[in-house]
């Protein structure tokens, strides 16, 4: 069932209606009948990686207030936007319960998170310039945010609570301990790349690969070293870096930020990743 679906049925991922003007937070506005509504969202993960004590384990859903123009006041902040907070302080505004903190969160829990807030800020329409992958054709698509299918955890932890995964490479047959990226993590591989780009502006060498990796790595055969660990992701064989991100990216709980287009040149539908430009919370109409 899409999100537009579930709209119909009182739900953003599974809430009340705004569109249908059926609010239903706890905030009191007296002088003025409105209250600000409060939605419900599935967490992908269903808090299997949270360690017990944590406000996020074994937590299926998480409620959120709609967008207000509060949020558009931390949209505009240029000191949040320069520190690459910005969105991060927008959905702890929305999350309902103060002892949750998203940037703790999986990346792929906080990107569900990310789109139902945007949706019941500014609705599902999601205007945006994207490029046919059969003819190289840019064009402005308007899609819709509803049509993101939720990805739940299908592989079981190695301990329910800890956010560490078994994985065997096929190459040199070495077992890797990984673990799912959190916002934080993402944050911090932002800054050092921005940092990197700064002090080397000259610089064509991302490492985007082995930066992942070592981000994502525990341990290797055992091994949890981390001058070792990133020693062994340097010389790691493409085939097993390959299969082990495929792994990764297949089984990492969240939304599936691809989505359907038809080019207007080709008349090809192609599936293509969903592009996050400016207008994703900044919209144009």
């Amino acid at each position: 069932m899409s999100v537009d679906d579930r709209l119909k049925k009182n739900q953003v991922f599974g809430g009340s209606d705004i569109a249908a003007g059926m609010p239903t937070s706890n905030v009191v506005a007296d002088d003025f009948g409105w209250e600000v509504p409060v939605e419900t969202v599935p967490v992908p993960s269903e808090g299997k990686t949270y360690p017990p004590g944590s406000s996020l384990h074994g937590l299926k859903t998480i409620d959120i207030r709609a967008m207000t123009a509060r949020e558009e006041d931390i949209l505009t902040s240029r000191a949040l936007i320069k520190k690459g907070t910005v969105i991060t302080h927008l959905l702890n505004s929305c999350v309902v319960d103060k002892s949750i903190k998203v940037e703790n969160m999986l990346s792929g829990d906080r990107n569900a998170l990310m789109v139902a807030v945007r949706i019941t800020g500014y609705g599902t329409s999601y205007r945006v310039d994207v490029t046919c992958p059969e003819c190289n054709e840019r064009s402005n698509q308007d899609l819709s945010l509803g049509d993101l299918p939720i990805k739940r955890l299908q592989i079981d932890p190695v301990e329910i609570g800890k956010n560490l995964f078994s994985y065997t490479l096929p190459v040199t047959g070495k077992e890797v301990y990984f673990r799912f990226l959190t916002g934080n993590d993402e944050e911090e591989m932002s800054v050092t790349a921005e940092r990197k780009r700064k002090m080397m502006p000259d610089s064509h060498s991302d490492s985007l690969v082995t930066s992942r990796l070592e981000k994502s790595i525990v341990s290797i055969d055992g091994v949890s070293d981390r001058s070792k660990v990133n020693a062994f992701i340097r010389s790691m064989p493409a085939q097993d870096s390959r299969k082990l991100r495929n792994y990764i990216e297949e089984n990492e709980p969240g939304i599936e930020m691809k989505i359907w287009m038809g080019c207007p040149r080709c008349s090809e539908d192609s599936k293509v990743q969903l592009p996050l430009s400016s207008g994703f919370f900044w919209p144009r109409d």
